[in-house]
């Protein structure tokens, strides 16, 4: 048996878009990208909206079918096979949580739904008790059962979308910026609630968001994606300590500091421009237009993924 729970190889995803009359044009979304989720282990995914980060997660999930790539799921690849088999163990959480839970259903229904899709229950007695442990294992009470999702606050929904992910036998779950339409306050809950639940149930998770200091939190290993390629992919305390990249040191420059000695004397990278357009991308490396320490070399070969030490990745001409 594989080490991994995930692995995904040289994953794409293009989507063609029209470009003119008869001409249409590939926009990478995700170009190429390799990474590995050990089982009980959480990989935060990081970068600006627009990078690819979603179209990863829902890539793997087979809400899209990959261009090309390969995903292994315990060393099996499930690229090309019936994903209903494991839809059982791999679940998503989406952002929001009102457009993804049906208005017209019950809280119950929703949660059951999965149970009655993959026949997990065989008694409507065991349907029940199976969604008032999952209500009770999120946080919401048995009396929210027969409620519709418009009478619940934003935090309240998102714990029903994971409730209904738990529903079935679920090991591995694609978080797809699960805090970032909450507030504050409800955002530390839910961030939390995520981490008891893994000591629990022994839960990995592809935690997908655009906020680094949220993705620290709760990541063991952060990989920053720029323009659907992976430039970083190290420990979390490694990367935010000790960025390499020039654009993972950028992110981390645009935290902001609450002491104002301390954040005048930071030093980061103030990015200028604009993020290229996927339908019209840059030679060689697509970081480049906004590096200040790109050079010739730059423009002319796409850096690969190297280990510079300690399993800390870097994609850069830059050392």
């Amino acid at each position: 048996m594989s080490e991994y729970l995930i692995e995904v190889k040289d994953l794409k995803q293009y989507f063609q878009i029209k470009t003119g009359l008869f001409k249409k044009t590939p926009l990478k979304a995700v170009d190429g990208i390799s990474f590995q989720i050990k089982k009980g282990e959480t990989l935060g995914l990081v970068g600006e909206s627009g990078c690819g980060k979603t179209t990863v997660g829902r890539t793997i999930m087979r809400l899209y079918k990959p261009t090309s790539g390969q995903v292994f799921y315990e060393g099996e690849e499930i690229t090309d096979k019936n994903i209903q088999e494991y839809r059982k163990k791999m679940q998503m959480v989406f952002q929001d949580p009102y457009s993804s839970l049906n208005p017209r259903m019950t809280v119950a229904d929703i949660i059951g739904e999965p149970l009655d899709i993959h026949k997990l229950c065989s008694s409507k007695k065991e349907r029940a008790e199976k969604i008032a442990y999952l209500m009770n294992l999120v946080g919401l009470n048995d009396e929210h059962s027969r409620r519709y999702v418009h009478e619940f606050s934003g935090g309240q929904r998102q714990r029903i979308g994971i409730a209904r992910a738990l529903a079935v036998n679920t090991e591995f779950i694609v978080c797809d910026e699960p805090v970032s339409a909450l507030d504050v306050s409800i955002q530390a809950q839910v961030i939390n609630m995520f981490e008891d639940l893994q000591k629990k149930i022994g839960l990995t998770y592809l935690f997908i968001a655009h906020d680094i200091l949220i993705v620290k939190h709760i990541s063991n290993r952060i990989a920053v994606m720029y323009l659907g390629k992976i430039v970083e992919v190290a420990d979390a305390i490694e990367l935010c300590d000790r960025p390499q990249h020039p654009y993972s040191v950028a992110l981390l420059s645009s935290v902001p500091v609450p002491d104002p000695a301390i954040a005048k004397s930071n030093k980061g990278i103030i990015l200028e421009g604009d993020v290229p357009s996927p339908l019209n991308m840059p030679s060689g490396c697509a970081f480049r237009t906004r590096c200040p320490y790109a050079t010739e070399k730059c423009s002319m070969e796409t850096p690969p993924l190297e280990n510079r030490g300690n399993d800390h990745f870097v994609a850069c001409w830059n050392k």
